[in-house]
């Protein structure tokens, strides 16, 4: 009862916190990362290809998202979530989510999933390269974060993977940029109630790093594709003043993939593999 009564009035107040002019920073970014890919798939195929964004939660919806096809008589669909990493309760819900619609659909298209992509090369070259910009610009800190949306520990206990994915995402980048392991480390935001989620927690060892002696900490969270209220507030805002508050002199948040090249061809990469046998490729784009 406390959570559902208290959790929406804080949201609420963290939204005014970073809504812009163009409104909500997640909608904003996702619509570009739509247009940006509805473009680089118009030339490399030499078909109609339609691309329609949906959300799990908020508007324009998956219900909304699935209608668009159906109306532009879609055949075929593949269904690319933006989580990289596997969990039950992100890529799991939404495919829910998406059968729910389908399953009251007279005539259902061929359809596809992506499950996930937390080692694919071009994601991480994409991460890999946005760290490596930032810290041409900004120099390089005492310690980076690699900081992943939390899942209550049961999940992980009942056989969910996505603790593992996101281990080896943070691996892979810190392999291609070599860092040192002593440089890095993978930690856990965003918990709420009282059970035990995924350790350690970002906010804690942002305290910890910062009580031990460590000056700047950079954090960069991979498994959003976009940034959001979990990125522009909670790490960026919330977690800042923690680290500076505990003793910390700098605290740098890397911005998300969001629209930038590296990741629209990543996606690019992502739909050519899941689409094979399905569209033709215009080879003057190969």
């Amino acid at each position: 009862g406390i959570i559902l009564r208290v959790r929406p009035r804080r949201t609420a107040r963290n939204y005014q916190k970073i809504w812009t002019e163009t409104g909500s920073p997640l909608l904003t970014i996702s619509q570009a990362q739509a247009q940006a890919l509805k473009q680089v798939l118009k030339a490399h195929f030499t078909g109609s290809m339609t691309v329609a964004l949906g959300m799990r939660y908020g508007n324009p919806s998956i219900a909304s998202a699935l209608e668009k096809l159906r109306q532009a008589n879609a055949r075929r669909i593949l269904i690319l979530p933006l989580y990289p990493q596997y969990s039950s309760s992100t890529t799991g819900s939404t495919f829910d989510a998406i059968a729910d619609v389908l399953k009251r659909w007279r005539w259902i298209p061929d359809v596809r999933f992506v499950s996930h992509y937390p080692d694919h090369a071009a994601y991480i070259h994409a991460l890999a390269t946005q760290i490596k910009s930032y810290w041409a610009e900004h120099g390089t800190p005492d310690q980076l974060l690699f900081s992943f949306h939390g899942i209550p520990k049961r999940f992980f206990l009942a056989g969910d993977p996505y603790h593992c994915e996101c281990h080896k995402t943070a691996r892979l980048v810190t392999e291609q940029i070599k860092l040192p392991e002593e440089k890095w480390q993978v930690v856990f935001q965003s918990r709420f109630g009282r059970e035990e989620w995924l350790k350690p927690y970002t906010d804690e060892t942002l305290k910890g790093l910062a009580q031990a002696g460590v000056k700047r900490v950079d954090v960069i969270s991979p498994g959003f594709a976009a940034d959001c209220l979990e990125t522009l507030e909670e790490i960026d805002q919330q977690n800042r003043e923690f680290f500076l508050q505990s003793g910390g002199e700098a605290f740098h948040y890397i911005p998300a993939l969001n629209d930038h090249l590296e990741h629209i061809q990543a996606l690019l990469e992502i739909v050519i593999e899941h689409t094979q046998g399905w569209v033709e490729c215009n080879q003057s784009s190969l």
